[in-house]
């Protein structure tokens, strides 16, 4: 019987890399070549110190994931300025030269295990709910954000606060500092830049209709809300033109799991597309299930930005399971997988997948109260095993569910 921390696994006689050809296979990523194509996926750990330092105990967690057989090492979502970028208490930052440095441990002890690495930039815009060095919050308008602060993230679990409209000039400065981050990043090393652009946080605020209601030509028609997108895309794309470059898209929120682009398919090909023309080299699709077609048509999102990017494009959503993730793969609808939850759950993953081994299971008390490391490794020393362990059961394809 499988229990209700449990998840299926579907091989074939068993669990190894021969069962997932596609998922273990070399995968191009701008100008680099990844080992495979399963992918730690931006987790959010709030474990910096106060003022955004990066620790020890984070080297420590970064470089575990370098030797779990990964294609990619992805970071959590680093702020870019010490302005209003910082979303939650104990975020990691690059913006000033003092953060910069401390992430060096990170990206050495990475490389160290053979594992390229990747840095996730970050503006939260109105959805802060913990800034380390102003007050307030800026976002495209005025509004009120929906939902309430997360609690794991330390937040209140009250709502969050009405931001101001940012100025004109205001935004070329946010521009510049995406800019100023991915080159810090590259500097140390980095092997590549994702910009976060979705769920809710700045860029994504400009192109959701309800938290954009500007009245110039920020807003209107899709092809406006996605002007900001582009704007720092070209501005990312510009500061490192050496390494891959990309960007991360979806319709949810973190503050609101129902949005909807209202224009679907149509809306999802001027984005794509537009994307595309700012010469990024992938686009990472964030979804609650990465496989579930959308508006209607046989693609899921992540389908849709291959058919109108042409770019390589990262799946996300439920892919712990390494059938789905194959099926998706072989299915058109991506050509990586970000793991999430399963990544969290046991750094090893991709490793344990290969060798035809159990991953341990995402269960909630790993980031219970908070999403924190000290939480996590908590966890893990009170239950070594953990509680429950993958299920491998014979089949004889993978298929989607």
């Amino acid at each position: 019987m499988i229990g209700a921390n449990e998840q299926i696994i579907t091989t074939g006689e068993t669990a190894s890399m021969a069962n997932f050809p596609t998922l273990f296979s070399p995968g191009r990523l701008g100008g680099m070549t990844l080992r495979n194509r399963a992918i730690v996926s931006p987790l959010t750990r709030a474990s910096a110190t106060e003022d955004g330092i990066v620790t020890d105990q984070m080297r420590d967690y970064y470089a575990d994931y370098a030797r779990g057989g990964w294609g990619l090492v992805m970071t959590e979502a680093v702020y870019i300025d010490l302005k209003y970028s910082q979303g939650y208490k104990y975020q990691p930052g690059i913006g000033s030269d003092r953060q910069q440095e401390s992430w060096r441990k990170v990206v050495d002890a990475i490389h160290a295990e053979g594992s390229p690495a990747f840095m996730q930039i970050l503006h939260c815009g109105a959805i802060n709910q913990g800034n380390n060095w102003v007050a307030g919050s800026i976002a495209p308008s005025v509004f009120t954000p929906r939902g309430k602060q997360v609690d794991r993230y330390r937040g209140s679990g009250t709502v969050f606060q009405t931001p101001r409209e940012i100025t004109r000039d205001e935004m070329a400065e946010v521009v510049a500092s995406y800019a100023a981050a991915a080159r810090r990043a590259a500097e140390l090393g980095f092997d590549g830049i994702e910009v976060h652009g979705a769920n809710g946080y700045l860029p994504d605020q400009f192109l959701t209709v309800h938290t954009n209601l500007r009245t110039d030509e920020y807003n209107g028609p899709v092809e406006n809300r996605v002007r900001f997108h582009c704007e720092v895309m070209r501005a990312v794309r510009a500061a490192v033109p050496d390494r891959p470059v990309g960007v991360r898209i979806s319709q949810t929120k973190v503050n609101d799991f129902d949005y909807v682009w209202p224009g679907g398919e149509a809306d999802a090909e001027v984005v794509f597309s537009a994307l595309a023309k700012t010469g990024i080299d992938f686009i990472d699709i964030s979804a609650h299930l990465g496989v579930m077609p959308v508006f209607g048509c046989a693609d899921s999102l992540s389908g849709l930005a291959k058919k109108y990017s042409g770019l390589p494009v990262l799946a996300n959503g439920k892919l712990q399971d390494p059938a789905v993730a194959e099926a998706a793969l072989n299915g058109g609808q991506g050509d990586f997988c970000c793991v999430g939850k399963g990544a969290l759950a046991d750094p090893h993953w991709a490793a344990k997948i290969a060798r035809g081994e159990a991953p341990i299971a995402f269960d909630a008390g790993m980031i219970t109260p908070y999403a924190t490391l000290d939480n996590y490794y908590g966890w893990r020393k009170a239950n070594p095993t953990g509680v429950s362990a993958v299920k491998v059961v014979a089949r004889d394809r993978a298929e989607a569910v």
